[in-house]
């Protein structure tokens, strides 16, 4: 509508852990890449309890099919809700396009030494067996107890004070490495450089001291296990301490003790928890301890944040694994001051939610964990050679070609080896994991902008104007796309869009998250046919950038009593000023003071709106709109009606305003109430109204030619008087009265005067007398 065109295009989020879900209850299946492929698999019409492992090759068969019916069902409602996007620039993130742009942007990286493999700990989801970043990661309140256990003190006597040491996680007691107190914490002083004994293992540890260890946090002494939690990592970096891992990828403590164990004492107590799940585990060791004297105190129950995945339904666990990273600021602060200035480089709508942003930055502990171990994403894109030993040289990557992208290494055989080597000696090992879904989400622009693909496009497109989004996903979704056009484009330091717009959530009547797994969600379909699909966006477009917005039936009644008043008064207005090409000026001059007065008002109205949306504030825009549309209904229209039925002089004047408003509003009301300013638009004007020229208010003003807008209100004023006298007499509308008695300063008594004639005809007016006095008060006689 502003004369420009626009790149919008549609993408669909296909891969990842809720795709995966969601094939595994759907189809009843469960994926176990060891099976071969079975090319005549159909999955069982009803799924049962138990669920029949498939393939990997099979199992992202059927992811694909079902996100492909999840598509027409999205596509279906996008489409009724009329959302503006260009269906023919329609991607998808698991497509070939999108897969192969994924691909080459982490082979560039590599090629930079931006991305890298590595073994350490790592952030563990036990349900889907993978590993997540610390994006993915929420805190969620949890009940525990702390655990006071007694150490021994291990270089001196044996009449010393034991060591008690507080710990929410007993059951990790096999994996202490040293105890840890803040260097400041005059208690632990003397401690500080010697050794200490764990019970039930007795394995001697060191009490060392760190800047992280809080002395007002349990006992002041923390205990060192590798790994309970980030604090564990952070101290076993820092300390250069050794690793004793006891929990495995499912989440269970690990059949063998750790290293450190040696006694046969120890090696049994450790018997009794192997193979336990945590809390089965906790219970063991602290009947153990509690047995062995080492309990100091019964548990103290206590409510505490623990780290979950955030679509986890079980606290992460950290355990030693090979990951794929890609440098992000966390572990170097030149990036990360780079990230924090493009941070401020954006313009942000509404401008606090920079904030969000720069806390991010300022808070990352390492760098972004690509690798997943899951099976329906975008693969790593390289294999390892094989050793004559048979293990993978892991320092040695091979690369595909850049025209051979996409590729699956477990299904391809890399350059210079053909199948046959796959898991030989001498031979080749595929890569096993699949990236992130934020790593090809991370490269929606170049996705979109057909990056490496069709170079013309993407240099008319990219940088782009407006990424719009919810506020939850700065951290990952916004923050992610900055990282990676920066690392591809920061030559010319150039960020991927030029503004951010940031929504805030839907929630339930009851002003909490909609979420699937909580069962307040509300599917649109049942609203849609409702209420219609104006009054939905009329609903949705009322909220303000940043803000929650609750689902209020009320407000999409409101939405669709609007499009009915639109149509109809669309239907009057064209009834008394019957369609003209000259619709916005006309050839019969707007010559009457009413008149004018709304024609100056409007064009305040449509330069208020214009600038609303150029600040991202539509939701102003459609308040000022709606707010001018029911006066024009509710007080102009009956204003203008004997002059419009050429009841008396002016009708012509009266048709030419009519015309030119019923035009301006239904443009200003066309991006929020799409399909009935289409109906009212086409009854009338040739062409589509979302292609008709945005209003432009000069136009309005020449025509209102220096009128008081404050005739209206004015004129607004009298009329109401005459409305509430009628319906406190209980008569009539359509009632005479007698006369009309207006007392009021002068300079409103001037503005009445300039709508005398309207005001009399509208209301019936027999006799109206105008009194210089205080006021405005109004006499009415029926």
């Amino acid at each position: 509508m502003r004369g420009r065109a626009v790149f919008y295009p549609i993408g669909w989020d296909d891969n990842g852990l809720p795709t995966e879900r969601r094939v595994q209850n759907y189809f009843g299946v469960r994926c176990d890449p060891s099976l071969p492929y079975d090319p005549a698999f159909t999955p069982p019409p009803q799924p049962g309890g138990t669920q029949i492992p498939v393939s990997r090759r099979t199992f992202v068969e059927l992811c694909q099919q079902l996100t492909e019916l999840d598509e027409q069902a999205y596509e279906h409602v996008w489409r009724r809700l009329g959302l503006s996007v260009d269906w023919s620039t329609k991607y998808r993130t698991i497509g070939d396009d999108a897969q192969a742009i994924s691909q080459r942007a982490f082979l560039r990286n590599l090629a930079r030494g931006e991305a890298y493999l590595a073994e350490g700990p790592t952030l563990w989801d036990v349900t889907y067996q993978t590993a997540v970043a610390q994006a993915d990661l929420e805190d969620r309140e949890v009940r525990g107890a702390w655990h006071r256990i007694a150490f021994g003190r291990a270089d001196s006597d044996t009449d010393s004070d034991p060591v008690i040491v507080a710990t929410t996680r007993p059951e990790l007691l096999p994996a202490c490495v040293a105890l840890v107190v803040h260097p400041g914490d005059e208690r632990y002083t003397p401690l500080i450089g010697g050794t200490v004994t764990t019970p039930l293992f007795g394995t001697a540890v060191p009490v060392l001291a760190h800047r992280l260890a809080e002395p007002g946090k349990g006992t002041g002494i923390a205990m060192v296990c590798t790994f309970g939690d980030t604090a564990d990592i952070a101290w076993w970096r820092d300390l250069q301490l050794p690793a004793r891992p006891v929990v495995g990828r499912d989440g269970r403590l690990l059949p063998d003790p750790p290293p450190g164990i040696t006694s046969a004492a120890g090696r049994a107590a450790y018997a009794r928890l192997a193979g336990l799940a945590p809390n089965s585990a906790r219970r063991a060791v602290t009947d153990l301890l509690r047995a062995d004297g080492s309990l100091a105190a019964e548990p103290e129950p206590l409510a505490h944040p623990v780290k979950f995945y955030e679509k986890g339904d079980r606290p992460l666990e950290i355990i030693t694994t090979r990951q794929w990273f890609l440098r992000s600021g966390g572990r170097d602060a030149a990036l990360r001051a780079t990230l924090a200035e493009r941070g401020r480089e954006l313009d942000w709508h509404p401008p606090f939610m920079q904030v969000r942003y720069q806390n991010w930055v300022d808070g990352l502990a390492g760098d972004w964990l690509l690798s997943r171990q899951r099976f329906f994403g975008v693969p790593i894109p390289v294999w390892y050679p094989l050793g004559e030993d048979g293990e993978p040289r892991y320092a040695a990557p091979i690369i595909p070609a850049d025209d051979a992208l996409p590729v699956d290494p477990a299904a391809t055989a890399p350059p210079g080896y053909d199948e046959s080597q796959r898991g030989r000696p001498g031979g080749f090992a595929a890569d096993p994991d699949v990236m992130d879904t934020w790593a090809t989400s991370s490269l929606t622009p170049q996705i979109a902008g057909r990056w490496s693909i069709d170079d013309d496009l993407f240099g008319r497109v990219f940088p782009m104007d407006l990424h719009p989004q919810a506020h939850e996903i700065i951290r990952t979704w916004l923050f992610y796309c900055v990282l990676r056009s920066q690392a591809e484009h920061g030559e010319r330091g150039m960020l991927p869009w030029k503004h951010a717009a940031i929504s805030g959530w839907i929630l339930d009547p009851d002003r909490k998250k909609m979420s699937k797994s909580k069962g307040n969600v509300v599917t649109p379909a049942a609203v849609l046919e409702e209420f219609g699909s104006d009054a939905v966006r009329y609903w949705a477009a009322s909220s303000r950038l940043g803000a929650d917005v609750t689902y209020d039936p009320g407000q999409l009644k409101i939405g669709r009593r609007l499009a009915i008043k639109i149509l109809n008064a669309s239907r009057f207005v064209l009834a008394v000023a019957p369609p003209r090409d000259d619709a916005e000026t006309g050839d019969d001059t707007v010559t009457e003071p009413l008149d004018r007065a709304l024609l100056g008002r409007l064009a305040d109205v449509v330069a208020q709106c214009t600038a609303s949306f150029g600040k991202y504030d539509h939701s102003r825009a459609l308040e000022r709109t709606e707010e001018f549309f029911w006066f024009f209904c509710d007080d102009y229209l009956e204003l203008v009606k004997p002059r419009g039925y050429g009841e008396r002089d002016g009708q012509g004047s009266a048709a030419a305003a009519l015309r030119c408003a019923l035009s301006v509003l239904l443009r200003l009301f066309a991006p929020f109430l799409p399909f009935v300013t289409e109906e009212a638009w086409s009854a009338w004007r040739p062409g589509s109204v979302h292609r008709a020229a945005w209003p432009d208010p000069d136009p309005l003003r020449a025509l209102a030619a220096g009128a008081d807008p404050r005739i209206l209100d004015a004129a607004s004023a009298a009329i109401g008087a005459i409305r509430r006298a009628k319906t406190e007499a209980r008569v009539s509308m359509r009632t005479p009265v007698q006369a009309l008695v207006v007392t009021a300063p002068d300079d409103h008594l001037a503005l009445l005067g300039a709508a005398r004639g309207d005001v009399q005809a509208a209301g019936r007016v027999q006799r109206m007398e105008l009194r210089p006095g205080p006021g405005p008060g109004y006499e009415v006689l029926l």
